[in-house]
């Protein structure tokens, strides 16, 4: 009776660890199937199918070496992001992205199933007009923050400027360094971004009031992806990058760009430092938000959603290197 009694605790715990494991790994991935003599495709299983933002892509990363196991290798190649406004339009669209891949399994990720959840920067109105259009209802959840930036070439002597000074320069009402303590007179190139980008989005509501119309048949007004404005800051052509300015995110600066030449300025004297951005002194905080559609509330998006706002998701945040949001 006592050995039976011992093999019946066994199994009790057995079933425990089992379920236990079972609800720790609650995202996974799907089967695979056999699409040519060296590659298999795989659906997505309860793990979400994610797009997003450029500057998410480190923490899209790490969801996925988390709950997927995978290697570092693995999980850059696993997660393919197609820049905000695509990323927006795949989720309001649900098209797919056939961009993502294992490439140690030799596995495509299913091409045809439609993007779950999208991570990065705030809907534009543009965007939400669009998704109201196409009769999708979004849901935006806040999940952690970040500086906006301005950048300027790192000889340039200025090391602040004020948010009336910036607007200024981007609605060619201030067109010379020398008028905002740059020295010697130096043409002053300012360089945006594309329309709906995450950053230009954020420049838009944060610093312009809303007014984008700055942008119009502005001569000085360069459009292009994040990694090449911060290139032309950096010196690429030596007469733009001088005397440039141009704006990011301070995580997508330090962590992802890897751009000589480049130094992030103080905005009305305030520097964008770890502690600045928590207490709300630097007065350009931009938030980043995991967005889904509504009828997913219950699938693997809305779940997936749950599980970022929990301790263990905003433990893994922070250890990526962005600044969760507080707790309510």
């Amino acid at each position: 009776m006592k050995s039976l009694r011992t093999v019946s605790i066994f199994l009790l715990l057995m079933l425990f660890t089992i379920s236990a494991s079972a609800e720790e790994n609650s995202f996974a991935l799907g089967g695979k199937t056999k699409v040519s003599e060296s590659a298999f495709e795989m659906d997505y299983g309860t793990y979400p199918s994610i797009d997003g933002s450029t500057v998410m892509l480190t923490l899209a990363q790490a969801f996925a070496q988390h709950h997927l196991g995978m290697t570092e290798e693995d999980a850059r190649e696993f997660v393919f992001f197609n820049t905000t406004p695509v990323a927006h339009e795949n989720l309001i669209l649900k098209r797919g992205n056939p961009g993502s891949r294992i490439p140690s399994q030799v596995v495509l990720m299913d091409a045809e199933h439609p993007v779950d959840l999208f991570i990065g920067t705030g809907l534009s109105d543009e965007e939400r007009e669009f998704a109201r259009q196409n009769n999708v209802e979004l849901v935006e959840v806040p999940i952690c923050r970040d500086a906006f930036v301005f950048v300027v070439h790192a000889n340039n002597p200025v090391a602040s400027l004020t948010l009336e000074q910036i607007r200024g320069i981007y609605r060619e009402e201030v067109y010379d360094w020398s008028d905002v303590g740059g020295g010697e007179e130096r043409y002053i190139f300012p360089l945006s971004r594309n329309a709906n980008s995450g950053s230009q989005t954020a420049m838009v509501e944060m610093v312009m009031q809303g007014d984008s119309s700055y942008v119009i048949g502005n001569e000085r007004y360069m459009s292009g992806e994040m990694s090449w404005l911060l290139q032309w800051v950096g010196g690429y052509d030596k007469e733009v990058g001088d005397n440039a300015i141009g704006y990011s995110f301070l995580y997508y600066v330090k962590e992802m760009a890897d751009i000589a030449n480049v130094k992030v300025i103080a905005v009305d004297g305030v520097h964008p430092t770890y502690e600045n951005i928590v207490s709300g002194e630097y007065p350009l905080v931009a938030t980043y938000y995991a967005v889904y559609r509504k009828e997913d509330e219950d699938g693997a998006a809305g779940k997936f959603v749950e599980w970022i706002l929990s301790q263990e998701g905003r433990e893994l945040i922070e250890q990526a290197g962005y600044i969760p949001l507080e707790q309510e």
